[in-house]
């Protein structure tokens, strides 16, 4: 099939990439000249394990422009997958989508399926559909689907190519058979394609990263009461997860969630319910709660060091979660910046985030390993749970620093095992 992907962000990137790897001739559009140069180079402008490597392999499947005439015309699907942030309001800002809504509806030159890929708030697909209604040279046939996109990053091309459900909204059988034959290849009997109507598929996408964001808020209250009374949250988790009707993902109690998804769909969904008068009092709750979990690490800070002005802080993790260099809402930035008020020295080290955290953070120091940052510091606080964090070796990490006090924010460790090693730990909820 003939597909066109229009944006090169995290979303339409992947989907390009794995679109073409399930053997369909893809064009993938951008207004930026200096990622679509990028990606004509064989580099990628974002770090997502294995992404690079499928591009290469499928480079003669998969083209890059800015040019959007010629890519609407030749292909039958079009994929929008532009970014809609959060306006003055929270509520998600439409402008990208509907600038590409109203160049499709230039363009048309035959019947197509207009495929939103994007996150966007319930009703997107008839604006879209109007806009290009109004931008038609000559009334031509099309139809607009919802096809929302449920990707973790640091593990998105398994989560395309190995879904747990397909969710396709669309009003006609034209439309369905066109959205069957293109993920026929990857759907299964136990991962299925899910079509309903397409104002339903729009909310899945927001009450799934809502239900998410709920769990992990929820967990992190559940933390504080723990450390309250002396409970294990790893040990409250394990034991909720095994009963069935709730499950063991995202009951990990930590520092907060971040990232581009999460924080910014649980808002535009509460400023959604506010405009239609309906409460929200549980996803207000959500986000206040999430908020107050990326300050808690600093009293626990200040328990073992406390007075922070001119001493050294080592942080380990920058992106909002292993596997990205994504630095969107991540709760070191938060935990960064009431150090720095502090008067604390940081050194943070991340595999991944350190070119993007340099714009972000100008005023810390970076190292380049995971025991450079540890020479010399009073304190370690791990804000990311990278692996590589998990098995080092604990007693250079001891000699390296000036005192062995560790603030655990992901519950990488078990405290009382590095206690035995001779160090100070705090975890969350232990």
């Amino acid at each position: 099939m003939k597909i066109t992907v229009v944006g090169v962000g995290y979303v339409g990137l992947v989907a390009g990439a794995c679109l073409a790897e399930m053997g369909n001739d893809v064009v993938c559009v951008d207004i930026d000249q200096k990622k679509i140069n990028l990606l004509n180079s064989g580099k990628v402008p974002l770090y997502e394990p294995g992404l690079e490597e499928m591009l290469r392999r499928n480079k003669s499947k998969i083209a890059f422009t800015t040019d959007m005439k010629p890519a609407i015309e030749k292909s039958v699907a079009i994929f929008i997958a532009v970014g809609t942030p959060p306006g003055k309001n929270h509520e998600a800002d439409l402008s990208a989508v509907k600038a590409v809504a109203k160049t499709i509806g230039q363009h048309m030159n035959g019947y197509k399926v207009v495929i939103d890929k994007s996150t966007v708030p319930v009703g997107t697909a008839d604006v879209v559909a109007q806009i290009i209604k109004e931008n038609q040279k000559k009334q031509t046939a099309f139809d607009v689907v919802s096809n929302p996109e449920f990707l973790r990053e640091g593990e998105a091309i398994n989560d395309f190519l190995i879904p747990d459900r397909i969710v396709i909204g669309c009003s006609s059988e034209k439309a369905r058979k066109i959205m069957e034959d293109l993920y026929k290849g990857i759907a299964r009997t136990d991962r299925p394609m899910l079509f309903c109507d397409v104002r339903s598929a729009e909310m899945i996408k927001y009450a799934s990263n809502a239900m998410l964001a709920t769990r992990i808020s929820f967990m992190n209250e559940i933390a504080q009461l723990c450390e309250k009374l002396g409970a294990d949250v790893k040990m409250v988790a394990k034991g909720m997860g095994l009963d069935n009707r709730i499950g063991p993902r995202f009951l990990q109690a930590g520092v907060g969630y971040g990232g581009s998804c999460f924080p910014k769909d649980v808002k535009a969904l509460y400023q959604t319910m506010q405009e239609h008068q309906v409460n929200g009092s549980i996803l207000e709750a959500v986000e206040r709660v999430n908020e107050e979990q990326k300050k808690s690490l600093l009293p626990k800070i200040k328990k073992l060091v406390p007075e922070l002005k001119g001493k050294k802080v080592a942080v380990w993790g920058l992106a909002f979660k292993p596997k990205t260099d994504d630095m969107r809402e991540a709760p070191s930035l938060v935990v960064i910046d009431q150090l720095l008020k502090e008067g604390a020295q940081v050194v943070a080290y991340d595999p991944e985030a350190e070119e993007v955290a340099k714009k972000m953070l100008p005023r810390i120091a970076y190292a380049q390993d995971p025991y450079e940052a540890l020479q010399d510091a009073d304190c370690l606080v791990i804000v990311t749970e990278w692996n590589t964090f998990r098995d080092l070796d604990k007693e250079k990490m001891k000699k390296l620093m000036k005192h062995p006090n560790i603030i655990d924010g992901r519950n990488v460790y078990e405290p009382s095992e590095m206690r035995e090693a001779g160090f100070s730990c705090i975890g969350v909820g232990r």
